[in-house]
């Protein structure tokens, strides 16, 4: 087996909170191919809250850089014992913006466990946007662990009945709610690392249409991992 070249890493420290944001350049060594097979695949609805669809990822990407992310994972995010890959996807954005639902407007979290790791992978370029990262200005929080779940989420019940819903758009930047403390260019063959609880919201500029169509939509893969701490 040909080795791969080696990627390039580099890690961040974001908002008050300092949490790790680490980015891996050149991850696979076959980002064209990856894409290639994701423009191919077949595409489900991902469910509730994700604006867009679905397809189920073999997880050989991962398996051929195991070590090099599970060291991460257990040297910058303190994972350790039984380290798992939980879900592994092709995902792309199709919802309209006049059809997002109001929690798809604002920025969200995956999970309030810190053993849980997301993972972003790029396939395309930085004109298909990335990933940004918030603070919520009424409560401060940059994280939504499980002792901040109810406060976080009284918090945006009271915004949404005092000032109403946000406007139906993918959010980016600044507002009145929040304020963005870091952000992540997409780049081919990029992966970047950040616990679930962060939260964020995918990048996704006025200008590009959202389509449905693998052949043409903006697609990424996602992916978490699990451990313990």
């Amino acid at each position: 087996m040909t080795a791969l070249p080696q990627a390039e890493l580099s890690i961040r420290s974001i908002g008050h909170e300092k949490e790790p944001l680490v980015i891996l350049d050149g991850f696979s060594a076959m980002a064209k191919a990856l894409l290639a097979t994701g423009r191919a695949a077949h595409f489900q609805q991902a469910g509730a809250f994700y604006p867009g669809l679905r397809a189920a990822v073999r997880p050989d990407l991962i398996e051929q850089r195991r070590d090099l992310v599970t060291g991460i994972l257990e040297q910058v995010f303190a994972l350790r014992q039984e380290i798992v890959l939980e879900m592994l996807a092709y995902a792309l954005v199709s919802t309209p913006r006049a059809r997002l639902q109001p929690m798809q407007c604002i920025p969200h979290y995956d999970q309030a466990g810190a053993h849980v790791v997301a993972g972003m992978f790029y396939m395309l370029g930085k004109e298909t946007g990335g990933t940004a990262f918030y603070r919520h200005r009424r409560t401060g929080f940059e994280t939504i662990s499980a002792a901040r779940e109810a406060d976080y989420h009284a918090a945006v019940s009271e915004e949404f009945r005092t000032l109403g819903p946000p406007p139906r758009d993918y959010h980016y930047g600044d507002s009145d709610r929040y304020e963005m403390i870091g952000e992540v260019e997409a780049q081919p063959d990029r992966l970047v690392l950040y616990r679930g609880r962060l939260l964020h919201s995918g990048v996704i500029p006025a200008h590009m249409p959202l389509s449905s169509d693998p052949g043409s939509a903006r697609m990424t893969m996602n992916m978490f991992f699990a451990g313990q701490r």
